[in-house]
C-alpha cells in the first residue's frame, strides 16, 4: 500500500489494521498510549471520532511507529521535536517494558519527555534491549551533558570539569 493510499484511509481502520498486523492486543495498546482500553474499542468500531489532540494522537503514531500527520485529525504542532538517535533503537521494543512503564516509554520516544538522566534507571530501561554497558554509559553521557547544558553548566568552558566527573563515575559504575 503507498504512502497516500495509507493517508487516505480511515484512522479507525488504519488502527485496527495495525493492531491486528502486529498482533498488539487491544488492552496493550490502550496502557502504551495512556487511555483506557473502551476507548481502543470505541476508536476502532469508530463509536467516537479520533480526538485531534496532539498528545494522544502523536501517542498513537509513535506506537505505530508513523508521523502523526498521517492521521486527519492530526493538528501539527508548530515547535519541531528534537531528534535523539538514542530512541531509535527502543521502538521495536515496546512490549517488553513492564506495563506501568510502557506510557513513559512512548512519551520519550515522541519527544515530550527526556531519557532519565539516573544512570540506574537508563541502565535497566536499555538493558531491557540488550545493549553494552559501556554503550549504556555513553548514552548517560549524552543525556548527562544536554541535561547540564539545559540547566546552564557550559560543558565547553568547564570541559576538563566534565570529563573529571564523567571518568569518576566511569569508574564507580565499571567497578560494580
Amino acid at each position: 500500500m503507498d504512502t497516500n493510499a495509507q493517508n487516505k484511509e480511515k484512522s479507525s481502520t488504519k488502527l485496527a489494521n495495525f493492531l491486528e498486523q502486529n498482533k498488539i492486543h487491544k488492552k496493550d495498546f490502550a496502557q502504551m498510549i495512556g487511555v483506557t482500553l473502551s476507548y481502543i474499542y470505541n476508536l476502532i468500531d469508530d463509536s467516537i471520532p479520533f480526538s485531534g489532540r496532539s498528545v494522544t494522537l502523536e501517542r498513537i503514531a509513535t506506537v505505530m511507529d508513523i508521523e502523526p500527520e498521517e492521521f486527519e485529525e492530526y493538528i501539527i504542532e508548530m515547535e519541531p521535536k528534537p531528534y535523539n538517535k538514542n530512541l531509535d533503537f527502543l521502538k521495536g521494543y515496546l512490549k517488553l517494558f513492564e506495563k506501568k512503564k510502557r506510557k513513559e516509554i512512548v512519551d520519550i520516544l515522541r519527544g515530550a519527555k527526556q531519557l532519565p538522566i539516573n544512570y540506574l534507571e537508563l541502565e535497566k530501561m536499555y538493558s531491557l534491549v540488550d545493549t553494552d554497558k559501556a554503550d549504556i554509559f555513553n548514552i548517560w553521557i549524552e543525556v548527562m551533558v544536554d541535561y547540564l547544558n539545559t540547566g546552564g553548566f557550559n560543558t565547553k568552558l568547564n570541559e576538563a570539569l566534565a570529563n573529571s566527573m564523567f571518568e569518576c563515575a566511569k569508574k564507580y559504575i565499571f567497578k560494580k
